[in-house]
């Protein structure tokens, strides 16, 4: 099976990453799922912006929604611009933030939109902070969630923390992946989708262990690479 094309904050070398232009050209480019990042402003809403701070220095959890730059969506008018594509909501909510919160509310916001947009066939959570899945599990199961990992990891150990917590797709950073990761993670029937690769010639090997996404910045690339791998 040719692996997902998920696009890295959108089409993210060829437009300004995590913008609505971005989401859009990944789906000229044939990008299959954009992944994208979330956090809360000061009165709750959902921005989508990888870092804490805008790039005028604001915390965004002091920011206001109507006072976010033009290019910095909402979470809803991101999805809507991935009409056609799978979406990968990022939680960002990890200890040693500036914008740390242990009541997960940014998890628990991305869940209930999803879940009261019925869009949960459209919709895949991850974090790297383990208990934002978990919470988003609890709000509603029939969300698929993600559990991103850096290396160096122990292939079991993650594997067993990852079902143990009831998550079906593991998040591994390149580096970490091998064919015995994948191997082992398809016989437990989880997915393995990694970040974040460029390189033709790794996307090849990594469609050869038989990886089930591939998260990048050149979508287009990837699509001609593994449509022809």
């Amino acid at each position: 099976m040719t692996p997902l094309v998920i696009a890295h904050r959108g089409a993210s070398i060829a437009f300004p990453e995590n913008t609505v232009e971005a989401f859009a050209a990944a789906r000229r480019m044939g990008a299959d799922m954009v992944e994208l990042d979330v956090r809360r402003t000061t009165d709750g809403l959902l921005a989508v912006h990888h870092d804490a701070r805008l790039g005028d220095g604001r915390l965004l959890m002091d920011t206001a929604a109507g006072a976010l730059p033009a290019h910095v969506p909402l979470l809803d008018a991101a999805i809507a611009a991935c009409e056609g594509m799978t979406v990968n909501v990022e939680v960002k909510n990890f200890p040693g933030d500036p914008d740390f919160e242990e009541s997960e509310l940014v998890a628990t916001r991305v869940a209930e939109l999803v879940s009261a947009a019925g869009l949960q066939d459209r919709v895949l959570v991850s974090s790297f902070n383990l208990h934002a899945i978990d919470h988003v599990r609890g709000i509603d199961p029939a969300i698929p969630t993600a559990w991103l990992v850096s290396p160096p990891i122990d292939s079991r150990e993650v594997l067993d923390r990852l079902e143990g917590h009831g998550h079906r797709v593991l998040h591994p950073h390149d580096v970490a992946v091998t064919g015995a990761l994948v191997a082992a993670a398809h016989e437990r029937d989880v997915a393995v989708n990694t970040w974040t690769v460029d390189d033709p010639a790794r996307m090849v090997a990594l469609a050869a262990m038989g990886i089930d996404g591939i998260c990048t910045n050149v979508p287009d690339i990837a699509r001609d690479v593994l449509d022809r791998a």
